[in-house]
Parts: structure tokens; sequence; C-alpha cells
């Protein structure tokens, strides 16, 4: 399975994809959300025989809740021409987002996805509110390495939509996706969780940070950015990919975690950017069940070692090429991918106990959590 990542205005050859905080419109009155739609599990139905007219009346609901504050994001943006004359030719992008406040910065945002509005400015960029205004944003924040991006609106009169907890999405539960496939503006689909923490998904180089929800709900180009909806409302993933061999959707597609890009969130919106650790070392892909008995393992659970680079947190704690890290702190490595994201989130300076197994025996290691903005900073340096 292949994810190609593009924008909605790629229509052609490789393609597709297309990633909220408090309040509502109060532009218009809901009905209170029906009891059995609520508590823990972000939207679990709990009354199996609820009729598929209730569904429906739900389904309703939330999309109107929740279309006020989905809005498309067109940007234009110069390139490099084809071959080498060193001229530029404007390039078309579109896609999708969400309005949403938070609780310690004042204004309304649109939140999207990074490779929607990727280097351009904020005067490159429109939105389109689903009332047919049209805006600018007057500043641009973006993280590339979890494909989230941020901008801020010069207006207060917004509706926004809340965000929700993402730890609380269960495999099997009913969610709405909205956005602007194709152009369509306000597309409202629906589906299931089909899965949690999808990492193995390839989306180019610069993004690292991968932990996916994956839905069934109908995704296609263009729908970049727009929110993953439970059924109270609530925004619980931003819509970043889909696996498709044609580049339209076919019932694979990727949302980015609202609990992931809370804590992005805060930091672009604190300091600017995204404090991240490291350990200087490469993990292989994948991690196969052959691959783990031939080391002596009974599951193929870890991440496996396959290069410790020199000066680096990683070589100053004696790991190797060919160890595999079962535990961080106590916390069992699933994966190659949720190895990353541990020690991604740790701060630099942290002590951390790894347990390795490494020539058929468990080891402890003792590393310290490395800066990852300032290595690559010094890997730039070192080019």
């Amino acid at each position: 399975m292949t994810c190609f990542l593009g924008v909605c205005s790629c229509l052609g050859g490789m393609l597709a994809v297309t990633f909220g905080i408090h309040g509502l419109s109060p532009a218009v009155a809901y009905p209170p959300s029906p009891p059995s739609w609520g508590g823990e599990g972000g939207g679990r139905v709990t009354n199996p025989t609820l009729d598929a007219a209730r569904i429906s009346e739900r389904f309703e609901y939330v999309a109107r809740k929740v279309s006020p504050a989905v809005v498309a994001v067109e940007t234009v943006k110069p390139v490099p021409a084809r071959g080498n004359s060193g001229k530029t030719r404007s390039v078309d992008e579109s896609g999708s987002g969400v309005l949403i406040r938070t609780a310690r910065h004042p204004g309304v945002y649109v939140l999207t996805n990074n490779h929607v509005i990727q280097q351009a400015r904020a005067e490159q960029i429109t939105i389109s509110l689903a009332d047919n205004r049209i805006l600018k944003p007057t500043k641009v924040w973006a993280d590339p390495e979890s494909d989230v991006a941020l901008l801020l609106l010069n207006a207060s009169d917004l509706p926004t939509a809340a965000l929700g907890d993402s730890d609380k999405a269960r495999v099997g539960q009913w969610v709405l996706a909205i956005g602007s496939p194709f152009g369509l503006n306000q597309t409202v689909t629906h589906g299931i969780i089909s899965a949690r923490e999808r990492g193995q998904v390839s989306l180019g180089s610069t993004i690292r940070i991968k932990d996916f929800l994956q839905t069934d709900a109908a995704i296609n180009p263009g729908s970049s950015g727009g929110p993953l909806v439970n059924m109270d409302g609530e925004v619980i993933g931003i819509n970043t990919a889909i696996a498709s061999h044609s580049g339209s959707n076919s019932g694979v597609a990727f949302s980015i975690p609202i609990n992931l890009v809370k804590r992005v969130l805060d930091q672009l919106l604190d300091r600017g950017t995204v404090a991240r650790g490291y350990l200087g070392l490469q993990v292989a892909a994948s991690f196969e069940p052959a691959d783990a008995a031939a080391l002596g393992l009974d599951r193929a659970q870890g991440a496996l070692v396959e290069t410790v680079y020199a000066d680096t947190p990683a070589a100053a704690a004696g790991l190797r090429a060919h160890d595999i890290v079962l535990e961080v702190d106590g916390v069992a490595v699933r994966n190659e991918n949720h190895f990353i994201n541990l020690i991604s989130n740790l701060p630099a300076g942290r002590r951390v106990r790894l347990q390795v197994w490494r020539e058929r025996r468990l080891l402890s290691i003792e590393a310290v959590i490395g800066d990852w903005n300032a290595a690559q900073a010094r890997f730039q340096r070192d080019k």
C-alpha cells in the first residue's frame, strides 16, 4: 500500500491528499445531545435499537454544528520553472481547514496541513468561509515534521469548532469528514474509525511524526486539512492522506490525531517552533516476524536499529546497529514509528532507560535525550 501526497489541484499522475479548541457558532441553535451518543468514547452508540432515521438525524446535527467552521484554503505560490531557465511559474494548490480558538492565545485560527500552504507567504493564501466571505491570514505558523499549520485571521465574529480527545476514539465509531474535495466546498462524508496508531505510511521526506487515525470516510484531493469529527461534533483528527493507486478515495484514509495537533499548536504559538528530542540513530522501516524470530524474540515488537551516527546521544550511550529497542522508560515500543514518537516527545537533557535486545540478551542502557533542532542546525553546517 502506498500513500501519495498532494492537493486538489494535482489531479493527474501522482496524488492525493488532502489535518481544533473551544467554541461553536452562536448563530445556530442546536438540540441538546441525545444521552445515548455521549459519554466516554467520543460518541459511542450505547442503545443498540437506534434506527437508521435516528442515526441520520445525528449525522445532520453534527454536520450543521461543525460545517460553519470548515473553510477552503487556496494558495498561489511561485515554483521554479521546468528546465534550467531560472524562471518561476505560479502553482495553485487547494485544501481545507477548520476554524478554532485556543485557551491561551486570543484570536481565531485556521488549522490545516502544512503541505496545503507549504512555503507560502500569508498574502499568497486565501481563506473561503462557509458564508462566502474571503479572508487573508495575517500570520502563518507551520511544523513540517507533523504536517500541521496554523493561520491567524484578523476577525472575531467567526464560528469555531471544538477540539475533542482523540485518545478516546475507538475502532468502529462513527465519524464525519468535512472539507473541499475537488474544490467542492462543505462536502460531508461519513465512515468509521478503521484503526488507530497507524505509522507505516510514506508521506514524503519532511513528515517524520506519524501516528494516524485510519478511517473509511471518503477523503479525496482537496480534503487535506479538513476535520474528522466524532458524533459529539468535536474535532478528533485532521484529514491528511489517502492510500490509493488511482489518487481518489479507496476507503483507506489517514487523519492526524487531535491530541498530537494540540501539542504542536501550543508550542508553535508559545515559541514559534516545536522542540523535539532525538538520539541520533536510524531505525529500520519495518521489523518483520521472521526477523524477530531469527533474532530470538517471541514477537515482532520494538524498533530495529540500522545505523548509529557518530557524536550523538545514541553513540554516547553505546547503542549499536542491529540492537532492538524494546522499551523506553518502561513503555513497550510497539514499532519503529512508535519509538520515534516516544523519543521526539521527550525534552532535551532528559535521561531515559532503554531496554535493548542484543545478541539474544536483554540489556539496560541509559541515554540522554538530545535537542533535535540544534542537531539539525549542526547537520546543515557540516554539509
